[in-house]
């Protein structure tokens, strides 16, 4: 019998691959397969086995993996919390089980490397205070000592995992250094004439010196590399340090077994004097580079993520909040919903929110990228860590805590650093048999050379089999994509384009054509009304004005703003509205006065059957044709008036739309107006594609009968209207003015909403994927030439061999030589 059970939980091939084999292990189960994208599991088996028998098996792996299943809240359901996405701070910068994260600090459970912490806003704001003269006293805000009465001072933030880890390694590494340099300069001794070490203790002597400075290097300074390797093994996660673990420990067991029990071996592995070779320097200077390259791995990662770290200082930890007309200082965390702040001159502004009182100029650049500061006055928006110009300001906060700008923008660059590219696959294709090949690899070379080498021959294939598993890196070929991923995300937000995922970021390298709507894109999005118009002798202008606000006060549509505003600019009253309904892609209904009052396009104006003579029909051309939108008054089926709405078209959107079109992209306007404003605009801009009256729906299947015809698509729109092409579009590009619908379903936003930001998008992609292709060539490429080298490949040609440390420094240096190249990102011109 065959049953399918739901998997919460899986976040990544490995996680599929663990579950698979574990139900696989439960007693009477026949097959198992695991569909990662369904989340399920179709296991066939001889009789019924019980749900609880699974989750037992799981919970018993989850031990190993880090997988604990919770209660089954409906039936065949088995539920893991791999996905990680809890609670934890932490995460693998190979991203091996995906988007996982842990509660604490230690080792990847797959490849063994450090993990990584996440930087967040929490943290930063969670500052305490403390006095004094009794640090025992610690408060969550400014204030008085209870004790002495002395002003509390912030406490000092405590050193961050990475920089703890960073100088754990360096004190361990000069630890290494200080016992290797001995055990280096005694075995190097040989190669001196007449070697003077020998007339103070024989060779027999020195090589328990050896051995003795040899264990703090072993069992203290790399021992990390050794319980690395146990764990791979145990796991079966095989990965680098399983090669060094093997490559080091057999040296070293090898030397100590030839130390304490030298008459088990023959002559070739002795010296004159009788004592067999040794390789304590070999083991302990491997080691020691490869607790090397950890160290700078250490020190380059904290570079990767640099640009967190530089938008986490724009957000201030204090503001002055307005108390019954008195300042009073408070901590970020104390600001509520529609508290007045006030805003000095060069400070960074809290959070986001409108001005009140005041006007000013704000330098928006760490958010946006545009250098110029922007002007402000009452009713524009600012935002959470943007610097105030050289005037006060009152303003009223809106978003507060993680529901700003500023923390959006961090989650969004840490999630989209831990996702994963497709061209990935290449590389966990590669490593999942890339160690098994080396270990083999090795016992081949281990063999040849024993059948063909010179003499002593198992010396040298000893030798050279240790240098084969040593050069190895895997690491470098893991490392490859997420490197370039993490500081290209960094590059596109401190150039205002934000990235949700990698995959996004890969997919637009690829776009050949792009989709944008015209209000709120192409324009500027701020409508303004130019005219009202009455087509009836019954009402008068203003009449038609105040059946326009007073349905227009209940929507949220740019459009309608505007003729709110420009009614209470003209002291209009407001008549009572019932039934109010909007129309999607057409226009607005409400019972006004006992009357059905509808407000829209010419869409809907056929759907209520409204008709519209010739010479109404000319007049509003004419305010069409020069690429303004004209919306339609009708009262009880009566068309009564229209408005008149300009939106100013963006400065920069004819240039960027050029400019796409020089790259080689169909660039097409879909506009929910009418033909003869989209034409108008399209002429402008010198847009030779778009298409008129589109409603969402439309919009969506002109995108899929693109995609038919094999057309990449990116999709640029700002509203509710445009989110369901968004999501359908092979990468959708929200404008950060936008709507917070548009945006969710949008794969990048632009945060000052220009097209510009288009342009840079897809210079960040091209540059982040060349540099990924550039890492992945030489990750391969090092592996490809490092091991037949280590082998011995060039030794029957050019008498060529490579000493296990210097393949030691080689693998320790490739993974830092990717990370290297991945941070060249940061100076990149996009």
């Amino acid at each position: 019998m065959k049953h399918t059970y739901h998997i919460h939980g899986m976040s990544c091939n490995g996680c599929r691959s663990h579950i698979e084999k574990t139900l696989a292990k439960v007693d009477g189960v026949s097959s198992v397969h695991v569909d990662l994208n369904k989340a399920e599991a179709l296991i066939e088996m001889e009789k019924h086995i019980a749900l609880e028998t699974f989750q037992k098996a799981l919970k018993n792996e989850g031990e190993r993996y880090g997988i604990h299943p919770t209660k089954t809240h409906q039936p065949k359901e088995i539920k893991t919390s791999a996905s990680g996405k809890g609670t934890g701070v932490f995460y693998c910068p190979m991203h091996c089980e995906g988007e996982k994260t842990y509660n604490k600090f230690g080792d990847c459970p797959v490849c063994g490397m450090d993990l990584v912490e996440e930087q967040n806003l929490e943290i930063l704001h969670s500052e305490e205070y403390t006095c004094p003269m009794h640090p025992e006293v610690v408060k969550n805000e400014p204030g008085d000592c209870p004790i002495c009465g002395m002003d509390l001072v912030p406490k000092k933030p405590d050193t961050t995992t990475e920089e703890k880890n960073y100088k754990t390694l360096l004190n361990k590494f000069w630890i290494a250094v200080g016992f290797t340099l001995p055990v280096f300069f005694i075995a190097m001794s040989d190669m001196i004439p007449n070697n003077p070490l020998y007339k103070v203790f024989t060779q027999n002597y020195w090589n328990w010196i050896q051995f003795t400075l040899s264990v703090p290097v072993v069992f203290y300074a790399t021992w990390i590399f050794f319980e690395r390797a146990y764990k791979s093994i145990k796991t079966w996660n095989l990965n680098m340090f399983t090669l060094i673990g093997i490559g080091a420990g057999v040296a070293w067991l090898f030397s100590v077994f030839g130390l304490v029990f030298p008459n088990v071996f023959p002559s070739q592995f002795k010296a004159e004097t009788g004592t067999v070779h040794v390789y304590f320097e070999a083991t302990t200077v491997i080691l020691t580079l490869v607790l090397m390259g950890q160290v700078l791995e250490a020190r380059a990662h904290s570079k990767t993520n640099s640009a967190t770290k530089e938008l986490l200082k724009l957000a201030p930890n204090k503001a002055i909040k307005m108390v019954n007309g008195h300042e009073e200082e408070v901590s970020i965390n104390a600001i509520k919903v529609d508290d007045i702040l006030k805003v000095k001159p060069g400070t960074k502004i809290p959070v986001d929110g409108t001005i009140t009182e005041g006007e000013t100029t704000i330098d928006e650049s760490m958010i946006t990228g545009e250098p110029i500061p922007v002007t402000k006055i009452i009713k524009d928006k600012v935002n959470s860590g943007t610097i105030n110009g050289n005037q006060t300001f009152l303003m009223k906060a809106e978003r507060v805590g993680k529901d700003t700008l500023l923390s959006q923008i961090i989650h969004m660059v840490n999630s989209a650093s831990k996702s994963r590219a497709p061209i990935q696959k290449l590389a966990d294709k590669v490593s999942k048999y890339f160690v098994p090949i080396v270990v083999f690899v090795a016992l081949f070379t281990f063999c040849i050379w024993v059948l063909f080498g010179p003499e002593p021959v198992y010396v040298y294939a000893f030798v050279n089999a240790i240098a084969v598993l040593i050069i190895a890196c895997p690491c470098a070929l893991g490392l490859a994509t997420p490197m370039s991923i993490m500081v290209g995300v960094g590059k596109g937000a401190k150039n205002g384009v934000l990235i949700k995922n990698a995959a996004s970021l890969e997919k637009l390298n690829t776009v050949n054509t792009l989709i944008v709507d015209k209000t709120g894109t192409l324009t500027e999005g701020k409508p303004t009304v130019e005219k009202v118009i009455s087509f009836d002798q019954e009402f008068n202008e203003e009449e038609v004005l105040q059946y326009i606000v007073s349905l227009n006060i209940n929507s949220e549509h740019p459009l309608a703003e505007a003729t709110v505003l420009y009614g209470n600019s003209k002291d209009i009253n407001i008549l009572k509205s019932r039934h109010f309904s909007a129309i999607t892609g057409k226009g607005v209904e409400a019972i006004i006065q006992e009357e059905k009052v509808v407000l829209g396009n010419l869409k809907m104006m056929e759907t209520e059957n409204v008709k519209l003579s010739k010479e109404i029909e000319n007049t509003v051309a004419f305010y069409q044709e020069q690429g303004k939108t004209v919306s339609y008054l009708a009262v009880h089926h009566k068309l009564i008036g229209a408005v008149v709405i300009a939106d100013k078209i963006k400065e920069s959107s004819a240039k960027v739309i050029q400019e796409l079109i020089t790259k080689g992209i169909d660039v097409i306007m879909l506009t929910g107006d009418n033909y003869n404003t989209a034409k108008a605009v399209a002429k402008e801009l010198n847009l030779t594609e778009f298409k008129a009256g589109m409603l969402p729906k439309d919009k969506l299947n002109y995108i899929e009968i693109l995609q038919k015809k094999g057309k990449v698509v990116a999709m640029a729109g700002d509203g509710i209207n445009d989110a369901p092409a968004l999501a359908k579009s092979d990468v959708g590009i929200a404008m950060g003015t936008g709507t917070d619908v548009a945006i969710e379903s949008a794969m990048i936003t632009l945060v000052n909403g220009n097209l510009e930001g288009i342009v840079k998008a897809m210079n960040l992609s091209n540059v982040v994927m060349k540099n990924i292709k550039q890492n992945l060539f030489f990750a391969l490429g090092y592996n490809s030439l490092g091991v037949p080298i280590a082998a011995g490949i060039l030794f029957p040609f050019f008498g060529i061999l490579l000493s296990p440390m210097i393949a030691a420094l080689a693998m320790s240096f490739s993974s830092v030589s990717v990370i290297a190249n991945a941070l060249r990102l940061k100076n990149s011109k996009i």
